[in-house]
């Protein structure tokens, strides 16, 4: 297939007994639907991960398999897949299991009757699936994010989204920079819209981070972006 309308890019790290259950859902709400295909990248997975990923090839035409030599992060990881996806338009999953595949017919409805200056799409999870402490941790976080960056979103993390690829790639490159895509396409001009989508549970594996790890980068993190933000200047062009 060589341009679909869609790419979803789904990142993972050590997830070997979730990616044949997620592919298989992601073909299951997809096909018939849209043209697809589905970008893997392994960041360098510890365990058989990738040989899980190679085998489901032979029986998923849609899947491309990604291989980072080392380990570089979620961020870098969505990334790759977007700069090696060959759809105008981009949905992307977290490789755990917890967002929801059939979520994604959602946003691409929602984006069928949006205007065109909307570029992204966020998912935003209204029931959360995860521990406690996790809840109240991102409860937190996304309000000291809303406050210092005003990107009218109530739950950044999400990860499901549909974004143009185009768009993507015109914006700042960072680590952790997933986390931020709202702010950092509203920065760039564009507009953003949030869609109430599923959550689940982790039925298998384990996290990559904790509470702790996400609070010290997050601070760090948001700094940059909100002077990003200060430092922007947009103007509209014509030719002539």
């Amino acid at each position: 297939m060589s341009h679909p309308e869609l790419s979803v890019v789904v990142p993972v790290f050590n997830e070997r007994d979730n990616v044949a259950p997620l592919v298989a859902e992601i073909t299951a709400a997809l096909r018939g639907r849209v043209a697809f295909e589905i970008v893997y990248v392994d960041d360098h997975s510890q365990d058989d991960t990738l040989a899980v990923l190679q085998a489901l090839k032979a029986t998923t035409p849609e899947l491309r398999v990604l291989h980072h030599l080392s380990q570089s992060g979620q961020s870098t990881a969505v990334r790759t897949g977007v700069k090696q996806a060959r759809g105008a338009w981009i949905a992307t999953l977290d490789g755990d299991g917890q967002n929801d595949p059939a979520d994604i017919p959602k946003l691409l409805d929602a984006r069928a009757t949006a205007d065109a200056q909307v570029k992204l799409f966020a998912g935003w999870r209204v029931n959360r699936k995860d521990s406690g402490s996790k809840r109240w941790a991102s409860r937190w976080a996304n309000a000291i994010r809303a406050r210092a960056l005003h990107d009218a979103t109530p739950d950044t993390g999400c990860g499901i989204k549909l974004f143009e690829r185009e768009a993507f790639l015109d914006l700042p490159y960072f680590d952790h920079m997933h986390r931020y895509l709202p702010a950092l396409m509203q920065r760039a001009g564009w507009t953003t819209q949030c869609v109430p989508v599923n959550h689940r549970a982790r039925t298998a594996g384990v996290s990559k981070y904790n509470n702790l790890q996400r609070a010290l980068v997050g601070l760090r993190d948001l700094r940059g972006v909100a002077w990003l933000i200060t430092r922007s200047r947009r103007t509209a062009v014509e030719e002539r």
